[in-house]
């Protein structure tokens, strides 16, 4: 039997799809800009400084490091953005993280930017450290971390030192990554002080450059704590550690040499385990995935086929849609990814005609809304990809579940909780892209960030919260002017317009992706044209585990 290849009835010449196509371009022009200016790291004059000290920068390096005609993979490129702005901002939290082919494998790369605050750890800046770590940790991605920095940010020290998700968590990663066999690759190619000094120290191999520092407390600090007085080669340089503590396994003369090091060292390790999910190889799409900026409708009141989306993403344009007559506001259906197979989730954003469930009368439901009989239908879906070892791909664009008393006579509780508890013990690799609106439990249910997926990304289009910005506006003025009577106050019509723009407002900025890619909530902010390149190298990447638990779901409703 053949595959079934998905047909698009796409007018690429309609005012409706010309209108989308410009609106995104102009969003993703918007966003590119931004993304240059947060790749400038603190800015000309402190790239100048790296390169007096005979340093290269964050970026430099890792240009350097990855293989020639590959691409770096960045992740966490808005983190903390528009944050700490009392200190000058923190652009990319002072880090770079992101997957790179280095002698042909994928390995997680994580470098401390000296040039944004001599590299020091803000809080969003251990946070991200961590998220690198624990995607490496889920996907036992070998990691290399290119250190230059000066520790913690001092006047931030209560949010960056004690807690699970601060700066001590990272060297407890580092323990626990050498004891999963994951390899770990440290370069000391600047300051690596105080705590910070451990990351390096328990990894696998540790490189460092002629004028970098290594060491617990600096000269000034040595001096006020014991009153010994030494110059900082003395107490940490290279030379030091290479012939006298014997901490560093190899001593290079500067970054190039030490870059090209860490390859012959990469070019040695052994192969890994082989993957247990099915891969082929890869076929590309029938139709240009640049059509998605065309089809694609981030007007809430304006419909489109999620088909039609997939359709530009997976490979040969082939798609085995399950139960695709039985709710058919959720799509469910196998196909592959850059060879690999695939179980895809999917919200429809098309209104749908159907049959009521336990009557004769027709209903219309309502696209991006979870109805019973989808929530039943991705539940089982989810649990036959982990009978049959088939990772997930979540594509969200989801109002929420139906609610009402049909809904509620139907089940809907009760079928949501099944889709929930799917999700959340769910042992098969789980990706996620925002695509649109994620709100409320659609959000949860859709696998949002609580939910373990091993990456999610977000299109600059994308919007998620309890509620849309329009439901949450009307709810939270609705709210404040019942205080505000209460308190015997009036509020005339204009007074009302006021507040619901300003609460909107502010909902809105919450909502926005840049937000919630500050924050980690998302790993990446991706073009929706390279929806299937992001894909591919979260599979390529989740392909490295391969370890699956046992599959179990407890208690499920039914």
């Amino acid at each position: 039997m053949a595959a079934s290849v998905l047909k698009t009835s796409v007018n690429t010449k309609s005012p409706e799809f010309e209108k989308n196509t410009r609106r995104l371009i102009d969003l993703l022009t918007q966003f590119k800009n931004q993304e240059e200016q947060i790749r400038q790291g603190g800015g000309a004059k402190a790239i100048e400084s790296q390169h007096k000290k005979g340093r290269l920068t964050a970026r430099e390096r890792i240009s350097k490091l990855v293989d020639p005609g590959s691409q770096f993979f960045e992740l966490g490129a808005y983190a903390a953005y528009e944050m700490y702005e009392e200190w000058g901002g923190a652009p990319a939290a002072g880090t770079v993280t992101g997957l790179a082919r280095v002698c042909g494998r994928i390995f997680m790369v994580i470098a401390n930017d000296a040039t944004v605050k001599a590299g020091a750890f803000f809080p969003m800046t251990a946070k991200k450290v961590i998220r690198a770590q624990n995607i490496a940790i889920e996907n036992r991605i070998p990691t290399i971390y290119l250190v230059d920095s000066a520790g913690v940010f001092l006047p931030l020290q209560e949010d960056v030192f004690p807690d699970t998700d601060d700066f001590g968590r990272v060297f407890r990663n580092n323990a626990v990554m050498s004891a999963m066999g994951i390899p770990q690759i440290t370069a000391i190619m600047g300051m690596c002080v105080a705590g910070g000094a451990y990351l390096p120290v328990m990894c696998d191999h540790i490189l460092m450059t002629e004028g970098s520092g290594l060491f617990l407390a600096g000269p000034a600090l040595v001096q006020a704590a014991i009153g010994q007085k030494t110059s900082a080669e003395d107490l940490g340089g290279a030379k030091m550690h290479a012939q006298i503590s014997g901490t560093v396994d190899f001593r290079e003369p500067n970054d190039e040499a030490c870059i090209a090091r860490i390859r012959a060292l990469v070019d040695k390790i052994g192969s890994p385990n082989a993957s247990p999910y099915s891969h082929i190889a890869p076929r590309d799409p029938l139709y240009h995935p640049e059509e998605i900026y065309g089809i694609f409708s981030s007007d809430p009141t304006k419909q489109y086929d999620m088909r039609d989306i997939i359709a530009r993403v997976v490979d040969a344009t082939e798609f085995e849609e399950y139960r695709a007559e039985y709710g058919e506001t959720v799509l469910c259906g196998y196909a592959r990814i850059g060879g690999w197979a695939v179980g895809i989730v999917a919200n429809q954003k098309k209104h749908v005609q159907t049959q009521a469930r336990g009557s004769d009368q027709k209903r219309l439901e309502f696209g991006g809304v979870i109805y019973t009989e989808s929530a039943e239908k991705a539940a089982r879906f989810i649990l036959d990809c982990n009978q049959n070892r088939i990772p997930l791909i979540f594509l969200h664009d989801v109002n929420g579940f139906m609610v009402g008393k049909d809904a509620e006579w139907s089940g809907i509780i009760r079928a949501g909780a099944k889709m929930v508890n799917a999700v959340a013990n769910s042992v098969v690799p789980k990706i996620t892209v925002i695509c649109g609106g994620s709100f409320g439990a659609g959000h949860y249910a859709m696998c949002g960030k609580a939910y373990d997926p091993r990456f999610i990304f977000a299109w600059p289009t994308a919007r998620y919260a309890v509620m849309s910005g329009d439901a949450a506006a009307g709810t939270l003025v609705e709210i404040k002017l019942k205080q505000l009577e209460r308190e015997g106050k009036k509020v005339d019509e204009k007074q009302k317009k006021q507040l619901y723009e300003s609460v909107h407002a502010t909902y809105e900025h919450q909502t926005d992706p840049r937000y919630a890619a500050a924050r980690l909530w998302v790993d990446a902010i991706i073009d929706p044209a390279h929806t299937r390149e992001a894909l591919i190298q979260a599979l390529d990447a989740a392909a490295l585990n391969p370890h699956i638990p046992e599959f179990k779901t407890g208690v499920l409703q039914t």
